[in-house]
């Protein structure tokens, strides 16, 4: 199936050359971080996590957001998500394998990442994130590609196959679950802790990964003869917007917890994101901008004629997209570390190094992405055409 990936017309390959040439921009940037150390970044002693940290967190709950699909074609043998299921899963392969290059991005040195696995630590929630991460990539990869198989050969997949598929379930649930346990089982961050952020988490995650599916399919309806169907991507667009809805209930329950308790050590994380603390206001029209988008998205895709409208929708999931990235990836990570626990306020804003190094990770990701959906396409529009 892998000869799929090296049939395309010219608009594909320039593509894949665009995709390479970020990537050899970022590994120009990346030997240039391993030569000088994180001094090259915009880290500090303050804020010791940043922009790499932010894009993992993000794109795990993109990954997580797969089992959107999943759970209710297989456990509810809804139909309508029989043609999109591969491209969820295939999304999810994409998403973990940029997870896992930013975390490994963000070591001084990358050798280090190994001692996860050689020297287990049951008592550290990176060792727990790091393992379920992998398992989940490992699973998505098994699945997605023995099913495509299945279906290439007008077969049905192997029964063994089935086992898998349930696990995948819970493990989409704890790789956020656990992502989330490493930010609120920091005591000294009273912006992390809180109960509330593994079910934040998950709901961001419900949003933003079938919004971004969303976006895909319709890449993929436009510029390809696969047709994903109108009623798999409205079902979806309700999914986003119910999970967009709790997400921000659960930013207005924080809210309300944290300023009706009074805790200056709660509220001052709180302040800064959004009206600014001690003169400090960078992140202000960022959080402000993600309200917006998000509450916006929420309007236009409770109400069924805007949902169904493929101009809107689009434009609802890029809104879904921006205001949960801004949300979960700028706020969430840099609001934990200011001000500090010391209560002094050091700012943090990415450099060009985080920025083209992380920019050459998505690519990678985005690269690996469009090779599996252009072998899936391939095979389901060759099978359609049998059909007829």
């Amino acid at each position: 199936m892998l000869e799929l990936a090296l049939k395309g017309n010219r608009t594909y390959w320039i593509w894949m050359a665009g995709l390479l040439a970020v990537m050899g921009a970022g590994a120009f940037y990346y030997a240039d971080q391993l030569k000088y150390g994180l001094m090259v970044t915009g880290q500090s002693r303050d804020v010791s996590w940043g922009f790499y940290t932010a894009q993992m967190t993000y794109f795990v709950g993109v990954a997580a957001g797969g089992v959107m699909l999943v759970l209710p074609y297989y456990l509810h043998n809804y139909k309508k998500f029989g043609k999109i299921t591969i491209l969820g899963e295939f999304l999810a392969v994409a998403s973990i394998v940029m997870c896992l290059l930013y975390l490994l991005v963000h070591l001084g040195q990358p050798m280090r990442a190994l001692n996860i696995f050689l020297y287990p630590t049951p008592g550290s929630m990176l060792f727990w994130d790091g393992n379920v991460l992998f398992g989940y990539l490992v699973l998505n990869i098994i699945i997605g590609w023995n099913v495509l198989e299945a279906e290439r050969n007008g077969s049905s997949p192997p029964v063994w196959i089935k086992p898998l598929i349930y696990l995948s379930i819970p493990m989409a649930f704890s790789i956020h679950t656990v992502t989330a346990f490493i930010y609120c089982g920091l005591p000294g961050r009273g912006f992390w802790l809180t109960a509330v952020l593994a079910p934040r988490f998950l709901a961001s995650a419900f949003a933003a990964g079938p919004a971004i599916l969303i976006l895909l399919c319709m890449f993929v309806r436009k510029m390809t003869q696969f047709d994903p169907g109108k009623e798999a991507i409205h079902t979806l667009a309700l999914i986003v917007a119910y999970g967009l809805i709790a997400n921000v209930f659960f930013l207005f329950c924080e809210v309300f917890v944290v300023f009706y308790s009074g805790i200056p050590s709660h509220m001052d994380h709180i302040k800064y994101l959004y009206v600014g603390l001690h003169g400090h206001s960078v992140l202000v029209p960022w959080m402000w901008t993600s309200v917006f988008c998000m509450g916006l998205a929420i309007v236009l895709l409770v109400i069924p004629r805007t949902r169904k409208n493929s101009v809107i929708l689009f434009f609802s999931c890029i809104l879904v997209f921006v205001g949960t990235w801004i949300d979960k990836g700028l706020g969430m990570i840099a609001g934990g570390f200011v001000p500090s626990a010391l209560h002094h306020v050091t700012e943090y804003v990415p450099t060009m190094h985080e920025l083209i190094i992380s920019a050459g990770v998505t690519a990678i990701g985005v690269f690996i992405l469009t090779v599996l959906f252009k072998i899936t396409i391939s095979i389901k529009v060759y099978n359609q055409s049998e059909k007829i």
